[in-house]
């Protein structure tokens, strides 16, 4: 007799192991096929019932109720049981709409819809300014005309390419009623009646101004078809830099955005060319001297500890290239500047390139915003 060997053993356990797996498929099949029978059955009693052959079952009677004192009683049932109708389920905080669907009806179309403002670049309803009732500076009419701000206005105003009525003024604070024709650079501009206010996503290469005598692109092109307005950025940013940038024909809320006296404050996300050390970040909180002053930053810190290539600083100063000339000046070169957020508005949401229209709330937000800064500095004077 042949000894077995492990070849064999290793066969005969591979065979033991297909035994078993073919018995189950057999049992599985046995139970495919009860189902597959059960379930021809029920379409032919279906089709049956359908055709009138077999006669629907009569409902069974309501059996008794029980009670104790006919215990033993003959046709008394032997279990403790009632039968009960099911009830039906009735919304008691709205009866007129399940007595009268009609009604029901008027009152879900009477519902008005909130509208969506998640929807990016939609056209947002636009507040209304209140109609001119008084006198204003000459400046402040052609800042709400939407030409520039206050203080650009100011200056065109006494290089004297502003008339009043075909006549110059050189005056910023030249009181107009809005009824006289103003011309600026040889246009006429007319008073707006309706604010509008505008979040950009600024991407690389483009100019933050309202148009470029060098023909280069502007953040005007990526917001010209927005509104029949004529809006223009609030602030500025580096051609690149990104992130968040206003645009608004408001020349009253652009005028306080931009006063350094309101600190604003702004957050951005600077990326260097090398890792920032400790002292040069403490060096940053304490301040450092530029060449038109001293400058320091509100807060600062690596947005990874692990990445100290990329820092997060928060300043008010609206100085030009203020964020760049500070690591500039402690000897790092900066790859990217973004601007995360600007005065409590942030670009959540709204991918590069893209805008969307503030809404009310925010823009009552940022108005009230200022107001308080005047308040505080009130108090503290």
């Amino acid at each position: 007799m042949k000894k077995r060997t492990d070849n064999f053993d290793k066969f005969a356990n591979k065979t033991r192991g297909s035994a078993i797996k073919e018995a189950f498929r057999q049992e599985k099949k046995k139970i495919k096929q009860a189902a597959r029978a059960a379930g021809e059955e029920m379409r032919k009693k279906k089709i049956e019932k359908m055709r009138g052959v077999v006669k629907e079952e009569e409902p069974q009677p309501a059996k008794a109720k029980f009670r104790p004192q006919d215990k033993g009683k003959p046709g008394t049932p032997t279990k403790k049981y009632e039968v009960r109708a099911p009830k039906k389920q009735v919304n008691r905080r709205d009866t007129s709409a399940a007595s009268d669907p009609a009604a029901a009806d008027t009152k879900k179309s009477s519902r008005k819809k909130k509208p969506d403002n998640r929807v990016l670049n939609a056209d947002f309803p636009k507040p209304e300014n209140k109609p001119l009732t008084e006198s204003m500076p000459l400046n402040k009419f052609i800042a709400h005309s939407g030409v520039c701000g206050r203080r650009e206005a100011a200056e065109l105003v006494k290089e004297g390419k502003v008339t009043v009525n075909g006549d110059k003024v050189f005056e910023p604070g030249y009181k107009v009623n809005g009824t006289e024709k103003i011309v600026v650079k040889g246009k006429q501009v007319f008073l707006q009646r309706n604010s509008v206010y505008i979040l950009l996503n600024k991407p690389k290469d483009f100019i933050t101004t309202a148009n470029d005598p060098e023909g280069r692109k502007t953040v005007m092109d990526l917001v010209k078809n927005a509104t029949e307005e004529r809006v223009y950025p609030v602030g500025r940013l580096d051609r690149n830099t990104t992130g968040v940038l206003l645009l608004t024909n408001d020349g009253e809320l652009a005028q306080k955005l931009t006063h350094p006296s309101f600190e604003i404050k702004k957050i951005y996300e600077v990326t260097l060319d090398k890792p920032v050390t400790k002292k040069d970040l403490e060096s940053i909180l304490e301040g450092v001297t530029l060449e038109d002053g001293f400058v320091k930053a509100d807060a600062a810190g690596y947005t990874d500890p692990k990445d100290k290539h990329v820092i997060g600083i928060e300043i008010h100063s609206g100085r030009n290239r203020i964020v760049r000339r500070i690591f500039e000046h402690l000897g790092y070169d900066v790859k990217g500047l973004d601007r995360v957020m600007f005065a409590n508005l942030t670009k959540k949401n709204v991918e590069r390139g893209k805008f969307r229209f503030l809404q009310e709330k925010e823009v009552r937000l940022l108005k009230f915003m200022n107001q308080s800064f005047l308040r505080k500095n009130k108090e503290t004077k």
